[in-house]
């Protein structure tokens, strides 16, 4: 009895990480670049059933909620008119350098330039090789080539290169919209030809709010279901210690 009551528990722990999930969705529905945390569920180890249960049936121990990763699918592009403003079209990624000196892959393209004229995300981080405006020079006056070129008044400064990796469903999720390479996802390449750059746009969320209020609203319904389980256990059990005494 105590197993269907574990069974129970471990089905309310899997919906409540599906709606953490689904929740920071919904949060980020608006933020640049942001994409949708997918979740599965998987059953945990059966085991032989207790004394009493038929030979050769095995009793399931529950479900557990998992994160597999990220949706990739393109957002919608957003036209803003800034000229520091880029949308990535295809599988790819621009590189950054994070605080502690690892490199980064991000889609937020909202660029900005730092107080020593390098080209940097809107939170700081510096874009990956370095890309160095000169002094004085204002935004309006740079121009941003499908693949990645930085041009001033005609004359090149850098190049914003495009990184795509083998597995981007396995990139270890770094927060705010940063993700980091690891052995599954493979080590980042040059993107292919078919992944440009848009100036003067930005590639918004690909959250469907829509599906994930209607997800969220089927891990609720779960997550009572599994806490309706657990109190029928329990129940079960002060019937059984009472028939004991």
């Amino acid at each position: 009895m105590l197993e269907g009551l574990r069974a129970a528990a471990t089905g309310m722990t899997a919906q409540q990480k599906r709606m953490d999930a689904l929740s920071n969705d919904i949060a980020n529905v608006n933020t640049t670049g942001y994409k949708h945390e997918r979740t599965s569920f998987r059953d945990l180890v059966a085991s032989q059933a207790g004394p009493g249960g038929a030979a050769g049936v095995r009793a399931g121990a529950g479900a557990a909620a998992e994160s597999i990763g990220r949706g990739w699918a393109q957002g919608a592009l957003q036209t803003t008119g800034r000229p520091l403003d880029v949308a990535i079209q295809g599988a790819g990624f621009l590189q950054v350098r994070l605080p502690d000196g690892r490199t980064a892959l991000t889609r937020d393209g909202a660029l900005q330039i730092d107080a020593r004229g390098r080209v940097a995300t809107s939170d700081g981080a510096l874009v990956q090789p370095p890309v160095t405006v000169p002094q004085g020079m204002s935004s309006d006056e740079l121009t941003i080539a499908s693949d990645g070129t930085l041009l001033a008044q005609g004359r090149p400064l850098g190049r914003l290169p495009l990184a795509a990796v083998a597995s981007p469903h396995a990139l270890d999720d770094a927060g705010n919209g940063r993700y980091l390479t690891n052995a599954g996802s493979g080590a980042a390449r040059a993107a292919g030809r078919d992944t440009t750059i848009a100036q003067g746009a930005l590639e918004m969320s690909n959250v469907d709010l829509g599906d994930a209020m209607v997800d969220l609203m089927a891990a609720q319904r779960g997550f009572q279901m599994a806490s309706q389980a657990v109190r029928t256990q329990d129940q079960m059990l002060s019937i059984a210690n009472g028939i004991k005494q």
